[in-house]
């Protein structure tokens, strides 16, 4: 029988050092429960500025292939994998100088860099050849294009919808820097009925 045990400390009799741990264990949660959101949140910042997002169509200067309220799948990774090419579909900001509530165009690439575009009779011609746009449903409705050379580094966009005034695009404004552009669309997502690739 031992009479000499060593005393328990007050704080083993009160409970005290349970009441600490069980604070850091609690403090210790909620660090790696922030650590893990902030990651998470990184990782979306990531995705959404160098992989895919998802945007809405506006408008009507994309019919008949877009239709207003659809949402796209949109691929910012195609801008560091190499230049749009011709029949493209591209999301790409507004020219500078352009008021408007929505920053960002929806538009076809039909010419790239070095090429000439020339639009008679209602139809495209690219280095004097007629394109065959199977993706339209009327003629170019707005007269005349005379030609035009596609500077270095640019691309030529129009929408698909041919009729008068219904696309806002290079006509208007001119080539586009290859810098402008947003990323590819490749996919429309919503609604489901109309899921397809571009």
């Amino acid at each position: 029988m031992n009479f000499f045990a060593p005393k328990k400390a007050s704080s083993e009799l009160t409970g005290e050092k349970g009441m600490d741990e069980g604070s850091s264990g609690f403090l210790a949660e909620v660090w790696d429960w922030m650590k893990s959101v902030v990651i998470a949140l990184f990782i979306v910042i990531l995705i959404h500025q160098y992989g895919f997002h998802l945007s809405t169509v506006k408008g009507s200067s994309m019919k008949p292939t877009l239709e207003e309220g659809e949402w796209l799948f949109i691929n910012k990774a195609a801008r560091y994998t190499g230049t749009p090419q011709r029949g493209d579909i591209i999301v790409v900001k507004e020219p500078e100088g352009i008021e408007t509530d929505h920053p960002y165009l929806v538009k076809r690439v039909v010419a790239v860099a070095g090429d000439e575009v020339t639009i008679r009779q209602g139809k495209l011609f690219i280095n004097g050849d007629e394109m065959q746009e199977a993706y339209t449903d009327s003629p170019i409705e707005d007269g005349r294009f005379d030609p035009y050379t596609v500077q270095k580094g640019c691309l030529f966009v129009m929408g698909d919808n041919r009729h008068r005034q219904a696309s806002y695009d290079s006509r208007s404004f001119g080539a586009v820097s290859v810098d402008q552009v947003e990323g590819r669309a490749d996919l429309i997502v919503w609604p489901l009925k109309n899921f397809r690739e571009l």
